[in-house]
């Protein structure tokens, strides 16, 4: 994944206070490339920060993490449908200390679901959504992260993301290379979006530039996040 290629030692304050100009942070005028160097710099050593952070919890308190995380979306998603049946839930395939929610994914067979991972077929394209249980023929995709070896394309209801780090308006903090909001920016009708991360990861602001697209619901260990502007 691209990411600037300049040294960064990190910020100790906003990286500049243009996310304060109404016009260019919802995306309705272009941003200054000074300004959008200044918050790739800010990111890198954010996400860096983020990424440590995660990578120095044990195994059992990430487990238990995503055992609560499981909980909570069984909650959400009862409240909001109705029946499972027909729905195509796509998640991930856990790296770099992400919360692994593939006993909860295969489970969604069982109520009626389809389960479904992302798959990189171009880089620097939008994914591309294959069905997936744990009987699935896997291969080693870009990154050798292993993804659904044959399949038809299918269009995800429901797309859970993993989130390096997230803020109160739904932002997402991801790993720099741009494929979920590539992605979610191709799909029609745009499913709904779930970011799944740690309560810990929460930052005051990603400074979301015109490409960023917030998520609908973000779920942590805690619950469900409060966001800004939700109903």
């Amino acid at each position: 994944m691209s990411e600037p290629s300049e040294k960064s030692s990190g910020f100790a304050s906003p990286p500049c206070l243009a996310h304060e100009i109404d016009p260019a942070y919802a995306g309705t005028a272009v941003v200054d490339p000074q300004q959008a160097l200044d918050v790739a710099r800010w990111r890198k050593a954010e996400r860096a920060r983020l990424l440590a952070q995660r990578a120095a919890l044990s195994v059992e308190t990430r487990k238990a993490a995503a055992s609560s995380v499981a909980r909570h979306l069984d909650a959400w998603l009862a409240e909001r449908f109705d029946d499972f049946g027909g729905l195509t839930v796509s998640a991930w395939w856990p790296i770099k200390g992400e919360l692994d929610l593939r006993d909860w994914l295969a489970g969604l067979a069982r109520r009626g679901a389809r389960a479904a991972l992302p798959v990189v077929t171009i880089r620097s394209a939008p994914l591309v959504f294959r069905a997936w249980t744990p009987e699935t023929k896997m291969e080693r995709g870009v990154w050798n992260i292993p993804v659904p070896a044959h399949g038809p394309d299918i269009v995800p209801d429901i797309v859970m993301s993993p989130l390096v780090g997230w803020d109160r308006g739904g932002y997402r903090l991801g790993y720099g290379g741009g494929y979920f909001d590539r992605t979610l920016a191709a799909l029609t009708p745009r499913p709904l979006t779930i970011g799944i991360g740690l309560d810990a990861a929460r930052i005051a602001t990603i400074f979301p530039q015109p490409h960023d697209i917030a998520m609908q619901v973000i779920v942590t260990e805690t619950g469900m996040a409060r966001l800004e502007g939700a109903g």
